[in-house]
């Protein structure tokens, strides 16, 4: 029974952390899926799953609620998609109306069926017939719909721990470095998006700290559209 039970959380775990995952960074996730899709298009991935196998990945999907877990990604990926376009068009009607009509069009366009099918796919690839019966046993019994039950609850609170965990150490190696190197620090923050703006900023606020004088090196480098990280 232990070892079925460190077999569900592992498995739960990971779909549910991947799921949650991929509605935390929608961008890199649409990549991702891009290159995915590529891969399950290629005939040397393309193999038929028994039957029986299939059927129970079906139910094993079923009692684990994979299917709701999908459409709230996309409930959530959509919303995070509105509020980076909200951050780039005209703060105006017709701005709201392109955003709102992209929101539409996305969840139009989310093919829930074709990612079940793939995810069923990747189940079949990871989990033998054996194990995926012993799923279906546990997920049958009362403990196992309350792992399915808790277990997206538990995974946002992971992911929440883990981002308060991250931005506190970020916060305070970040005044570290401020500390021991000040003519540097006292320009560096965390840029609110993606751009870097927040570089930008910098250079220009050099600049206009310093009129009259030529932007250096090292500011004119700071103007330039920073790598994506």
């Amino acid at each position: 029974m232990k070892a079925v039970l460190a077999l569900v959380i592992i498995y739960v775990g990971t779909f549910f952390l991947a799921i949650q995952g991929a509605s935390q960074n929608p961008v890199n996730a649409a990549a991702q899926s891009s290159a995915a899709q590529d891969q399950a298009a290629s005939p040397q991935q393309a193999k038929p799953i028994d039957p029986v196998k299939d059927a129970d990945i079906r139910s094993l999907m079923e009692l684990v609620g994979a299917r709701d877990q999908v459409q709230e990604a996309v409930t959530n990926s959509t919303e995070q998609y509105r509020e980076k376009l909200l951050a780039t068009v005209p703060n105006s009607e017709k701005g709201q109306a392109f955003v709102s009509s992209f929101a539409d069009t996305y969840q139009k366009k989310f093919d829930v069926d074709d990612l079940t099918e793939q995810l069923v796919a990747i189940y079949d690839k990871h989990y033998t017939d054996e194990e995926i019966k012993a799923l279906l046993q546990f997920y049958g019994s009362p403990v196992g719909q309350k792992v399915a039950a808790e277990m997206p609850k538990i995974a946002k609170e992971i992911q929440a721990a883990s981002r308060a965990t991250g931005a506190k150490a970020a916060k305070e190696a970040l005044q570290a470095m401020k500390a021991q190197n000040p003519e540097i620090g006292q320009w560096a923050h965390f840029a609110n998006n993606p751009n870097g703006n927040g570089l930008r900023r910098w250079g220009q606020g050099r600049q206009q700290a310093q009129p009259g004088q030529q932007a250096t090196g090292t500011q004119q480098a700071a103007q330039q559209p920073d790598p994506q990280f």
